[in-house]
This record gives C-alpha cells, structure tokens and sequence, in this order.
C-alpha cells in the first residue's frame, strides 16, 4: 500500500511539474504585434523617428513585431533634401519599408489578424499618401484594400490598433473611431466629417477609444523634437500591449 501511495505521489507531482511547465511556457509567450510601415521618409513614406521608437519600446517590452507594407508603388517619391517631387521616379512602397525593417517584412496581403494580437500604425505622409489618400482626397479619402481589410479584421477579433500621427485618419475612416492628431484644426474637422471624433491631446499624451480598442497619439503632428514624439509613442505601445 505505501509503495503505491508512493507511485501516486511521483505521478501527481509530474503532473504538477509538466502544468507548471506549460504555465510558464504560456505566459511567457511574447505578444505577437503587427507594424504597418507606408516606405522610408517622413516626406513620401513612414516617419522614420516614429517608426524606429515604435519598433524600440516595442522591443523593449519584449513583443515579438511583425513589419509589414502593402507590394504597390508609392504615390510619388519626394527628394528629402530639397523636400521637391523627384518626377519620373517610381519606388515600391514595400521595398522601402525594408529599409527599416533592415529586410525582416512581410507583404500585409498575406498578414491576417489571427497572425497578431496586436497593430500598430505609424506616420509619416507616406500613411496619408500610399496607405490611404487623405493627403490629396481629405475627408473623401479611400484606404488601401489591404490596410483597411486588415484593419477590420483586428477590430471584428476584439484585437487593439495604435495610430500614430497623421495615421489615426485612418480609423476615423475605417472605424469611426475616437483619436487625436494633436490640436490641428482642419484634419480634426476631417476626421470628424469621416464619422470618427476628435479630441485634443499634447505631444507626450495618447488618446484611447475603448470601445474601439483604438490608440493614437500626435507624435510629429505636434513635434518639435525626437525626445519629446518619443513619450507619446511609448505611452501608446505600452496601452496597445495592455489592452492585447
């Protein structure tokens, strides 16, 4: 009788210690998020400030990130020195957001929201020109398919979605959300128009729609400097992963 009371014993603490096991395992499984980036240059493409301090607080709370850009051609290429349009010239909104990706991106055509648990979405104009057109259509703008598809499929799952910048157009387009571009008055009365609403936050603030699981901070739309965007921005990716 004690032999196999004995045998019990072993038997149940290797059940408690393979538990045990899978616990730790399970919770220390990194949160999987998802960064949408619009090419390379604050002009023409994804901020690049923005997009690299999302990318470090992101790291640095341990997620696992998942770049990612649509395999189309930008709306234009801008020279950053002279801030002119380079005329005739053509580049891939994918092939340059490699550049801050250094090569690890995937197309967002094949992303979809059970890959993640959380997205973010950086600024830039390249956010209001390749991954949507509100800087040349406004309040009629249109998003790209696979931004806006992704988009909804995040927001069907429950899943929260960080809007940085002149991005959180975005979801007032496509969710009708609740965001801040800072205090700018002529997108905060677009973003209204496009059925989102609009309320005023500082550089070093984020704006949270809970309803919506929407996160967005001004960024670059208040500036002035890289310090001061990043406090934002790290606000956001700290909400972003709470809420996942």
């Amino acid at each position: 009788m004690k032999t196999i009371s004995k045998v019990f014993f072993v038997l149940l603490l290797s059940v408690l210690f393979i538990g045990f096991s899978y616990a730790a395992q399970a919770k220390e499984k990194p949160i999987k998020v998802g960064v949408v980036l619009a090419g390379c240059g604050v002009m023409d493409g994804s901020e690049i400030h923005e997009a690299m301090l999302t990318l470090f607080f992101l790291d640095k709370a341990g997620a696992e990130i998942i770049c990612m850009a649509p395999d189309n051609d930008q709306y234009h290429v801008v020279n950053h020195l002279t801030g002119k349009e380079a005329k005739g010239e053509k580049r891939n909104i994918l092939v340059e957001a490699a550049r801050i990706a250094r090569g690890n991106i995937k197309d967002i055509k094949g992303i979809k929201a059970t890959d993640l648990d959380a997205l973010i979405i950086p600024g830039g104009y390249g956010a209001a020109k390749n991954l949507c057109n509100f800087a040349v259509k406004g309040a009629d703008c249109t998003v790209n398919p696979e931004v806006e598809r992704l988009i909804k499929e995040m927001h069907r799952a429950g899943k929260p979605i960080g809007f940085i910048c002149i991005a959180p157009v975005i979801a007032a387009k496509v969710l009708g959300a609740k965001v801040t571009i800072g205090n700018d008055k002529d997108t905060a009365d677009a973003i209204e128009k496009m059925g989102g609403k609009h309320v005023v936050r500082t550089v070093d603030d984020i704006a949270v729609d809970e309803k919506n699981k929407v996160v967005s901070t001004p960024a670059y739309m208040l500036g002035p400097t890289i310090s001061k965007v990043a406090l934002g921005i790290e606000k956001l990716v700290n909400k972003v992963l709470e809420m996942a």
